[in-house]
């Protein structure tokens, strides 16, 4: 009974951490709560919390008869630990052990339509520490939120328009104001920045400069792993949080963040969910160092009654489980490594990164099984994930993940024999992005585990943990889908060519099948689009025609009015000019005065006569105002004699009627000039 409570408080810290890892819950007892209120039933829980876009997930804890799982049944000793701690191993089946898992059953939906657990539970509530400038806005909402929603939140508090503003700081790059949160899977705790670029500082937000310029500085972490005695230079933005760092060191060093101590965080890095910018380091350079935390259990021993509490408090705070805690080498177990009659490991044990590590294996297996092989893809599962998954739907393929492991006897034949044949390697090529791994070693392989709950949820990884070593080497193979990814089969070790040639061949029709609905509904989105981006510039061209000819008739109208208002001011100067020369005139002589006279008749364009007596002594000046002050200015007209034909304008002004020989009396006509 003892090894039963032993294996049964195992499973319990395994469902734990799981449970904590799919929904980001960090506090411990309210996890234990949840997984009590369902019988510790992992996946009833998570439905509990996270509600699903198309329905709940069925749940494996119902009856034995309901239960069907591709990869294969549970041991003996599962079913006996079953029985005797009230759970059921996750994924088992109902078929022979003897029989390989089924390419057309899904390899991670066990089903349970008997019984369901589900917990009511409140909306799931996410932090955001949202940073502008010097200002820091705390926020509240629901996972059902959008980031829309955020902004119009930050609108108000930070009087920034929506349509100036851009939110940055997402773990997923960047998200439209459509995006429903829930989508992101983000943890509990979020930080996030503004950033204004139309909005140009003012002095008085100086400071709100230099936060700008920090969050856009790399600074470069000098972190000293002192078990390993060895130095990480890291650079990281400013806008990344330190819980990030955490994680990243956590993927270096296989040290899970829970069991992380460190030295050389600044006094005000106070809390994981600060950015860089904030948290006081030194720029550009700043050294850290880190280490594993001692756990209670290895200072004392613990005592049979606390063995519970031991567990909770080793799972606190921790995004994924450290695989390496579950078990030692079977090799070390029974004496007997298999690396001292290999020259080299297919995969080095401490590689800085995936791309390096997939580089050592290709070189590694070449060596061992020669050039014809599938060509393994050079890069991290991400990028292998975007590759196969994430382009035109005429170019996506499907992703087969090959585990490799030296300490089963079945890798030398399938490789040699399955993974080089002709057939194989074409078939792959074709159709396949293949991704390889080493998981021969532990840190590797809670490396690769921590990748998988990454990519794929932990069920996948908890069914990669319970293949044992004899079952290796696994090839995966993996289909993209619109919601998430689906792991369409598992191939063991103990195949053979044909075997592995029809699974890959049935993975294919359903990838075919799935192809041509997605090609479908992309060739029908894009004619939509075209449609609409042709009505759009039909549109945009109307909207431009019909503002250049309002444009052009606002211009037409303004010029009018513009010369209507210049003819107005000409004609109001020449009236005050007549006006004052009009008033200027010396009085008109009487005929008997006695002096000497000169009547003077003018006929005008439009056939009138202007009459007037001048004194003779007058000068052409006075002659000239007064034509002027009738409405013919001197710059315009000219006054001619009929006979002889004279140009009295182009005489001296100054010079006398008398001179000018326009005594007694003359008829003169106006004439406009050329």
């Amino acid at each position: 009974m003892a090894s039963d409570s032993g294996d049964s408080n195992m499973d319990r810290e395994m469902i734990l951490a799981d449970f904590q890892a799919c929904t980001g819950i960090d506090n411990i007892a309210e996890a234990i709560t949840l997984l009590e209120l369902n019988n510790w039933d992992l996946v009833a829980a998570i439905n509990g919390v996270i509600p699903q876009e198309n329905g709940i997930l069925q749940s494996n804890f119902s009856s034995e008869a309901s239960q069907a799982n591709v990869f294969g049944p549970p041991s003996q000793s599962e079913a006996a630990d079953a029985a005797a701690g009230g759970t059921v191993p996750p994924l088992s089946s109902s078929s022979s052990s003897s029989s390989p898992p089924s390419s057309s059953t899904s390899a991670f939906c066990p089903v349970s339509p008997t019984s369901r657990h589900i917990v009511e539970r409140q909306p799931r509530m996410l932090n955001f520490r949202v940073e502008y400038r010097q200002r820091s806005v705390e926020l509240v909402l629901e996972e059902g939120s959008t980031v829309g929603e955020i902004k119009n939140i930050l609108e108000t508090e930070l009087g920034v328009p929506v349509s100036k503003m851009q939110l940055k700081g997402w773990k997923s790059g960047d998200v439209s104001d459509t995006t429903v949160l829930r989508s992101l899977h983000l943890p509990k705790n979020n930080s996030l920045y503004v950033l204004t670029p139309d909005i140009a500082p003012t002095a008085s937000t100086s400071k709100n400069s230099a936060l700008q310029e920090s969050l856009n500085q790399n600074f470069l972490l000098v972190i000293s792993h002192r078990e390993a005695q060895r130095d990480y230079s890291l650079n990281f933005p400013g806008s990344r949080t330190i819980q990030e760092v955490k994680r990243n060191i956590s993927d270096l060093t296989n040290i899970p963040v829970r069991h992380q101590q460190w030295e050389g965080w600044p006094a005000s890095a106070s809390d994981d969910s600060m950015t860089l910018a904030v948290s006081g380091i030194s720029y550009p350079c700043h050294h850290l160092s880190v280490c594993r935390r001692l756990s209670p259990a290895n200072a004392q021993e613990p005592t049979e009654e606390c063995a519970d509490v031991h567990m909770i408090s080793d799972s606190e705070g921790d995004d994924f489980e450290d695989a390496s805690e579950f078990g030692v080498d079977d090799s070390e177990m029974f004496g007997m490594g298999s690396s001292s009659c290999r020259k080299s490991p297919m995969m080095p044990e401490n590689s800085e990164n995936e791309a390096d590590a997939l580089l050592h294996f290709t070189a590694e297996f070449s060596s061992r099984y020669g050039e014809t092989h599938p060509m393994f893809f050079i890069g991290s599962l991400e990028a292998a994930s975007q590759e196969a998954f994430y382009g035109k739907a005429r170019d996506r393929k499907l992703l087969a993940i090959y585990l490799h492991n030296d300490e089963s006897v079945l890798s030398n034949v399938f490789c040699s024999q399955m993974m080089c044949a002709d057939s194989i390697v074409s078939y792959l090529s074709q159709n396949f992005i293949t991704w390889a791994w080493d998981v021969t070693k532990e840190a590797n392989k809670a490396r690769l585990l921590t990748m998988c709950t990454r990519h794929f949820g932990s069920v996948v990884t908890q069914t990669i943990r319970t293949y044992k070593t004899d079952q290796f080497p696994l090839l995966l193979i993996v289909m993209g889908k619109r919601t998430s990814n689906e792991v369409l089969n598992v191939i063991q070790g103990n195949t053979t060519v044909d075997e592995l040639m029809m699974r890959l061949m049935g993975a294919m029709e359903i990838f075919t099948a799935q192809q041509q609905e997605d090609i479908k509904d992309e060739d029908e989105r894009e004619a939509r689009e075209m449609v609409k981006r042709e009505q759009d510039e039909a549109y945009r061209l109307s909207l431009e025609a019909d503002r250049k000819k309002r444009e052009a008739q606002e211009r037409e109208e303004a010029e009018q009015v513009r010369l209507e208002q210049m003819r107005k001011e000409q004609e109001e100067e020449k009236e005050a000019i007549r006006l004052s020369l009009e008033q200027a005139l010396p009085p008109e002589p009487d005929e008997e005065s006695g002096e000497q006279i000169s009547k003077l008749r003018i006929r005008t364009p439009s056939g009138e006569f202007l009459e007037r007596r001048f004194l003779g002594s007058c000068k052409l000046q006075v002659l000239f105002d007064f034509v002027a002050s009738k409405g013919y200015p001197f710059d315009e007209f000219k006054l001619l004699t009929t006979f002889p034909r004279r140009n009295i304008t182009q005489l001296d002004p100054g010079s006398t009627l008398l001179e000018a020989k326009l005594f007694p009396q003359e008829t003169l006509f106006l004439e406009a000039k050329e």
